[in-house]
């Protein structure tokens, strides 16, 4: 046989060899080593269906839920599926045309691929979900997913307890793909903020499917099932009656309020307004919701007592005397000659005159003297202990953080600001005095809570919260304890250890309440008082500045109140902030009396109900706002 036939021979031997051994290999590979088929076969005859685990409920401090849950559906596609069905039928029952179908389609591929299921129409209304359910058949491809969503029984503490909404893919990402598209998480308040306590765990139900596409049954008798595991429940030191009382006593009116128990920092309610029924954020039509709250020009959503940042005015004046009193620069009996003005500085400028009301610390405070604690705060800036005016502003600074001013106090809520206490960076900035072209005189104002100070109403509380406990306070927080807490879960370990502030002694602290306590005796909060309960308080009247064209325009002042009572044992302790109200006594005032009145006693006397609803009937919201809110017939 000629050479060349047998090497045609053994090329031809070879060919076959090769192929028969790649086809061998490839069949090893489907049947024994890839599940790539077994997978396609498996979901076109099992429905792996998600099972969303109920959210952890929480509840106030009597035990009351004041965030619980409830069941909606949701309109799940699996754009792969989807074949032969009546696009028309579909868009008349969801109220949207075959353009918006379309582009659900795209987003649900987009972003969850054609193979995986997703959201189509989320939280349909028991009338839809029943009209669905009862023509599924007819719409292959379409699912509907039970989803536990949140309902809010009292309709309080919105921005407290938050919203929860669908992980986008920023979120996604950011968990490392631990959550996936359809899942809901925390957005804000404490949803957010205790987010893995409150998830739980999702589960998956097999399920097994015809030819038509529907459900047969469960698969296997649910041998490969995993069941969902709620969320833990969280208790709270929230009171939701105190809720209910100070969200109605600041309706109709643009600002906050925060009410703390000094003992352990658990914050009894907070209010910040106008407010909003969080379940309009809860239900269907959540995003229409959204969106018209975000158009708010009182911004609803923008949670005041945290966020906003004001001069603490008068009711900062206990503050700086306990800074005079620990560095020893004036003693209780000290006394200010005023005039009617800050002579040496030429302001600020005092309601009354001549020197009985300011002769020492206790009517001083109880007459919210300027002219004596613009002089208290000189004395501790020019302190002789410190070679200059820079080094003593730097002192007083330290004071103020230690008073947790000007720093975030760590709350377990998401986005708290942190205010701003000035330092000499500031002053000695060009575009402010420059180096050496300041001096006591020019930042005096910081004496009496005014100049370039900015507090949050919780940071003003927590400073009350201070007094109360003669140097000391807890992070405030409102999580009391989790259910089934272990070891490891360290969540609330920070909020359970006292923060010390700097060591000013008993004594000093007794002098600055004994002046608290004369504003409601015998002050300028008289009004504030409660039958039998010992009050030491703090009035405020803010001055507030707007820029208007790039012009410093004068507006109505803040009214502002800070207290805590009974003065010989704190329970509780308040601040109010009503913007463009005039006189702290006025409205700030009553507002915290009546809370203290409710949480010491129970409820509100026969003889008080008429201020109450004065009080919360009083429309002191400004003009501009109340125009916004006519023409969008805008309601809680």
């Amino acid at each position: 046989m000629p050479i060349y036939t047998q090497s045609r021979s053994r090329v031809i031997k070879f060919i076959f060899i090769t192929i028969f051994v790649i086809i061998t290999a490839q069949l090893f590979n489907l049947q024994i080593v890839s599940n790539k088929y077994q997978r396609l076969a498996d979901d076109n005859a099992i429905y792996k269906k998600k099972i969303y685990p109920n959210r952890g409920i929480i509840f106030d401090k009597n035990g009351r839920a004041i965030l619980d849950n409830a069941i909606m559906y949701d309109l799940m596609v699996t754009p792969a599926q989807v074949k032969n069905i009546d696009t028309a039928y579909i868009c008349q029952l969801l109220h949207i045309d075959t353009v918006a179908f379309r582009k659900r389609m795209l987003e649900a591929i987009t972003k969850n691929t054609k193979y995986r299921p997703s959201i189509f129409e989320p939280l349909l209304s028991s009338e839809l979900y029943a009209r669905l359910d009862e023509n599924l058949y007819r719409l292959p491809g379409f699912d509907l997913l039970e989803r536990p969503i949140r309902i809010y029984p009292y309709k309080n503490a919105a921005h407290i307890l938050g919203y929860i909404g669908e992980a986008d893919s920023n979120i996604i990402k950011r968990s490392n793909y631990f959550y996936e598209i359809g899942d809901w998480v925390g957005r804000s308040g404490l949803e957010a903020y205790y987010e893995s306590i409150l998830m739980g765990q999702r589960g998956i139900q097999h399920l097994i499917r015809d030819n038509k596409n529907r459900i047969q049954g469960s698969y296997a008798n649910g041998e490969f099932d995993v069941p969902a595991i709620a969320g833990r429940n969280l208790h709270t030191y929230l009171d939701i009656d105190l809720q209910n009382l100070l969200e109605k006593l600041l309706q109709n009116k643009i600002g906050s309020a925060v009410a703390i128990d000094p003992k352990t920092g658990g914050i009894l309610a907070m209010a910040s307004s106008p407010t909003y029924d969080p379940n309009v954020l809860a239900g269907p039509n959540a995003r229409r919701y959204y969106a018209h709250l975000q158009m708010d020009t009182a911004k609803s959503m923008y949670n005041r007592a945290t966020q906003g940042v004001y001069p603490p005015g008068s009711t900062f004046k206990p503050l700086g005397a306990l800074v005079a009193l620990d560095e020893g620069l004036i003693t209780p009996s000290f006394g200010y000659n005023c005039l009617g003005r800050y002579t040496p500085c030429g302001r600020p400028a005092c309601t009354h005159s001549g020197g009985g009301h300011a002769g020492n610390l206790t009517l001083a405070i109880a007459n919210s003297c300027n002219s004596y604690f613009a002089h208290v705060f000189r004395l501790a800036i020019d302190n002789h202990h410190y070679k200059n005016a820079e080094e003593g502003l730097m002192k007083w600074k330290q004071y103020m953080n230690a008073f947790g001013l000007g720093h975030r106090l760590g709350i377990d809520l998401t986005g708290e600001y942190g205010g701003y206490i000035p330092d000499t960076a500031r002053y000695n900035n060009p575009k402010f005095f420059g180096k050496n072209g300041w001096n006591s005189c020019s930042i005096n104002s910081l004496g009496i809570g005014q100049g370039d100070m900015q507090l949050t109403p919780l940071q003003l509380a927590n400073a009350i919260c201070i007094i109360a406990n003669k140097g000391f306070y807890f992070i405030p927080h409102f999580v009391k304890n989790i259910e089934g807490e272990t070891p490891e879960d360290t969540i609330l370990h920070k909020f359970r250890k006292p923060v010390q502030t700097v060591h000013i002694a008993d004594n000093d602290f007794e002098a600055v309440m004994e002046g608290m306590e004369e504003v409601v005796l015998n002050g300028t909060a008289r009004n504030a008082r409660v039958d039998s309960v010992r009050i030491c308080a703090k009035t405020g009247t803010v001055e507030n500045y707007a820029i208007v064209y790039g012009r410093r325009v004068k507006q109505a002042n803040h009214s502002v109140f800070v207290c805590f009572a009974p003065r010989e044992n704190p329970k509780i302790a308040i601040a109010v902030i009503v913007e463009n109200a005039g006189y702290g006594a006025t409205w700030a005032g009553p507002i915290a009396s009546l809370m203290i009145e409710k949480y010491l006693k129970g409820n509100i006397p026969t003889k008080r109900l008429p201020e109450l609803e004065y009080v919360a009937h009083a429309n002191l919201v400004p003009a501009a706002i109340k125009q916004w809110y006519v023409q969008h017939n805008y309601k809680k």
